[in-house]
């Protein structure tokens, strides 16, 4: 085998491999032989086939496999004697190969970069933390007895109030025209719930059952819709019932229900529930400022191939919200090219962040253990009832599908390692700053829109 170096610019090397024609001939021949062992040709027992015989039948076709199986362990082992390691799968390109001649192919590809070891104990950063309180314990309390209210026709002949459950056939117009999205039949509208758009609910205050009122309502600026965004309306509304809520106590037996003996017990567990989501959102912030302290002080090159694969996958999604209607509205008013321009900065974030985090998990000896693919396999089978055994065989069956599942958990296993060996400090806030995105607080800060935020909230989700 005969190595010639054609390029090495950046992380792109390209060389040509050349095979002898004998060498060739010879896999050829040793190929042929093996088949000739079980051929079964008229007028000659398995394994006395003559060689030219045998290759008149089925030269062509053992050529073909040979072809293809040398160029294969070729590549593997040039790539092998030149140490390079692929970032993607190495293109091969047939440059020249008829029957006695040598074989010549080119392989291209791009390596992965050099990337300096990073010092995680010197990373610095805050993780925003908070505790359950009584009040939101409360209110949670109060939400699952919300939920689980039921309702009764009102016998008595009064107008509807606050509060109320209001049954009834609507339909709106504009100008006189009915609009698309505007009409329902047997709706049940909770009065003062603020489910629909401001001034529909209260209008409904003092209906009774029967009746047919006419409400005059103006859809907000921001509204979803912006075919109605702004625009006043009329919403004939025919009353069929009007229902009472009633709203179950938290009792002991109620939370029977639940597996728990009583309320205590029930409410202890729905803390330390709601504790785990909080530690889970602290998590979630301190990941994006790590991810943004790795981005912003690493600048090493990434190969193109991977970033092009990124970005395909981007665009694609954003395609979609496209025709779905979901434009973000930092998108409006963008050319394509800009578009684009954004949104592989963003690719190639993901990519290099990606790069960063593998390097220093297999530095550090970071592993995902059998079991820990076992367990997602597990959860992802969950989410199809009925086909768990279908799922498990899937991935058992499928190795890219396994390590798709495999590669999210490295990396959270990445960004834990580094979090416990990172300078990180605890800063207590309240519920709703935990909540907050940061990226809004910066913007607050800053007075300026955070370019493509959404990217750096993708990246730690």
């Amino acid at each position: 085998m005969q190595i010639i170096d054609k390029d090495a610019e950046g992380l792109s090397r390209q060389f040509n491999v050349v095979i002898s024609a004998n060498a060739i001939e010879e896999c050829v021949t040793s190929r042929l032989t093996e088949v000739g062992r079980n051929a079964q040709l008229p007028g000659f027992r398995p394994g006395k086939v003559p060689l030219k015989l045998l290759r008149a039948r089925f030269g062509q076709s053992v050529r073909g496999e040979i072809l293809e199986s040398t160029i294969n362990e070729s590549t593997q082992a040039a790539l092998s004697e030149k140490a390079l390691k692929p970032a993607m799968q190495p293109r091969v390109e047939l440059v020249s190969f008829d029957e006695g001649k040598d074989l010549e192919f080119a392989v291209k590809l791009e390596v992965l970069p050099e990337i300096a070891s990073t010092d995680v104990e010197a990373i610095a950063l805050n993780r925003p933390v908070t505790k359950v309180t009584d009040e939101e314990l409360d209110k949670q309390m109060q939400d699952l007895l919300k939920s689980r209210r039921t309702t009764e026709v009102v016998e008595e002949k009064r107008g509807a109030k606050k509060g109320d459950a209001v049954v009834a056939d609507f339909v709106g117009s504009i100008d006189g025209v009915e609009f698309e999205g505007g009409k329902a039949s047997g709706a049940t509208i909770e009065i003062g719930s603020g489910q629909f758009i401001p001034g529909f609910e209260d209008q409904l205050i003092g209906a009774k059952a029967g009746e047919t009122v006419t409400l005059n309502v103006t859809f907000p600026e921001d509204y979803a819709s912006k075919d109605l965004a702004g625009k006043k309306a009329d919403f004939k509304v025919d009353v069929k019932e009007l229902r009472a809520f009633t709203t179950p106590e938290l009792n002991d037996e109620m939370v029977k229900q639940f597996g728990d003996e009583n309320v205590d017990a029930f409410k202890n567990r729905m803390r330390a529930f709601m504790q785990q989501n909080y530690d889970a959102t602290s998590r979630l912030r301190a990941k994006r400022q790590l991810l943004d302290i790795l981005a912003e002080s690493n600048s090493f090159p990434v190969p193109q191939g991977m970033v092009e694969v990124e970005f395909d996958a981007i665009w694609r999604q954003m395609e979609a919200a496209t025709r779905s209607g979901q434009i973000d509205p930092e998108d409006e008013g963008k050319s394509e090219d800009e578009l684009k321009k954004e949104y592989r900065d963003i690719a190639e974030r993901r990519v290099r962040l990606g790069l960063l985090l593998s390097d220093i998990g297999q530095k550090n000896n970071v592993s995902v253990s059998q079991e820990d693919v076992s367990r997602a396999v597990s959860q992802e089978a969950m989410r199809y009832p009925g086909q768990e055994g279908a799922v498990v065989e899937y991935y058992q069956r499928n190795p890219q599908a396994l390590e798709a599942i495999r590669a999210p958990i490295f990396e959270e296993k990445v960004v834990d390692f580094i979090l416990s060996k990172a300078k990180v400090t605890d800063e207590t806030v309240s519920l709703e700053e935990l909540l907050r995105d940061p990226d809004d607080e910066e913007e607050a800060k800053e007075a300026k829109p955070k370019k493509k935020a959404k990217a750096k909230k993708a990246d730690a989700e």
